[in-house]
């Protein structure tokens, strides 16, 4: 039986496990925290998550709490226009708001809850949880004693090992400034009060505020995201460790820049003590081979070496693609030795899935081409248009043939206008 380990207990890290255990390879899970402590700690993300990434859980029956988690059946767009003249810091008007239907419901589900459950079933079906803080130190050891080693765990001293790959990175600094809240009481969106979206909120110039359901340790809770440009007014969280203060933060600066969505959040209290989080990070793609120091190789999974800004929400969703991915590309390679050619030849098949997302993600992070605010603007009278924005968070390839050039953009606009 070939021994694998991975190390990392993130959505792929779990699922790459929980599938290779299925298949019955002999894993080990490698965690630097326990079950309970997942569960009991700080959010660690949004996670929604589209229709394919989906699939990818139902396929390993892992899907445990579909039934229970909010079913978003859309993701709307909204574009906040310039401030008053007359009160440069008064609240911002709403000039496009629309909302695409998707063609198979999304669903977040608070990590803590997932992770820790995932864990502990690994563990009933007969797979080793090692809690120990991974040093490369260590893994130099385990390379040897292990078939395969997947890194997994996207901070700390192992992501050093992987190069940055500055052909695939074109940012060496982080391009927004992230702040998350999860929140009970909000109300429902007046343009939609039958059905969950996620809401995409822009404000040019100053970033985005994204609002989506999920289901939390407290049951059915709302997640408040603000993606804030570096320097600008929404980079206001370094520092702020209160969580009532981070909320009331949150809500200030949704009463100036999105008041509709303010709107529904006057009620609006923290889930829990950990229910919210900030920080940033640079989008990088990095070299998928790390080299120990007595020779042996290991393998990145997901955000270790594909780590895009969540303005596109798209990491849970790589996440669990590549775990697909690399699952079929392990079980696939049979009795075959785990070399470095292999690794890049399994991470360059996953490329072909991940670079749509890079694209897509560092296109957003930019100011928007004049035709692309034409695609946005045109959703709003154009439902086709909206509803193809929207299953493009579940396919982002989608984007190559009508986002991206103008030409393009245009030929498809026309051919529905006309």
């Amino acid at each position: 039986m070939r021994t694998i380990l991975i190390v990392g207990a993130g959505q792929s890290g779990l699922q790459l496990a929980l599938g290779l255990q299925s298949q019955g390879y002999e894993v080990t899970l490698m965690s630097n925290r326990t079950a309970d402590e997942i569960r009991s700690g700080r959010v660690m993300s949004t996670q929604c998550m589209f229709h394919t990434a989906l699939q990818h859980e139902r396929d390993l029956q892992v899907n445990f709490w579909e039934s229970q988690a909010p079913k978003i059946k859309g993701l709307g767009v909204s574009v906040a226009g310039p401030a008053p003249e007359d009160d440069p810091g008064g609240a911002r008007p709403r000039v496009i708001d629309w909302v695409g239907q998707l063609d198979g419901h999304a669903q977040s589900v608070d990590q803590r809850i997932k992770m820790a459950g995932w864990m502990e079933t690994f563990a009933q079906r007969g797979g080793r949880v090692v809690i120990h803080g991974a040093a490369v130190s260590d893994l130099d050891y385990f390379s040897r004693a292990y078939d395969l080693v997947l890194v997994s765990a996207g901070k700390g001293e192992l992501v050093s090992m992987f190069g940055r790959d500055a052909s695939r990175s074109p940012y060496s600094e982080p391009q927004r400034a992230l702040a998350v809240a999860y929140v009970h009481g909000l109300g429902v969106r007046p343009e939609h009060p039958d059905y969950d979206a996620v809401r995409c909120n822009l404000v040019p110039g100053v970033g985005e505020l994204f609002v989506m359901p999920t289901l939390t340790l407290s049951g059915r809770a709302d997640i408040l995201f603000w993606e804030g440009i570096p320097g600008g007014p929404l980079d206001a969280f370094k520092g702020v460790k209160d969580p009532s203060e981070h909320l009331a933060l949150t809500l200030d600066l949704m009463k100036r820049f999105t008041p509709w969505e303010y709107e529904r959040a006057t009620k609006a209290e923290l889930t829990d003590a950990n229910g919210t989080l900030s920080g940033r990070y640079a989008p990088t793609v990095r070299n998928p081979v790390g080299r120990l120091p007595g020779g042996g190789v290991v393998l990145g999974v997901a955000d270790v070496v594909v780590a895009n800004d969540p303005i596109t929400g798209q990491g849970s969703n790589s996440a669990s693609k590549c775990a697909a991915s690399y699952l079929e590309s392990i079980v696939a390679h049979g009795d075959g030795e785990f070399d470095e050619t292999w690794m890049t030849a399994t991470f360059e098949r996953y490329w072909q899935t991940a670079q749509h997302v890079t694209k897509w993600t560092n296109a957003m992070l930019g100011a928007p081409p004049e035709h692309v605010l034409n695609l946005i603007g045109a959703a709003g009278a154009l439902q086709p248009v909206a509803d193809r924005f929207a299953n493009g968070f579940n396919d982002p390839s989608d984007f190559e043939n009508f986002f991206f050039e103008p030409e393009k953009a245009e030929a498809y606009l026309a051919s529905l206008s006309g």
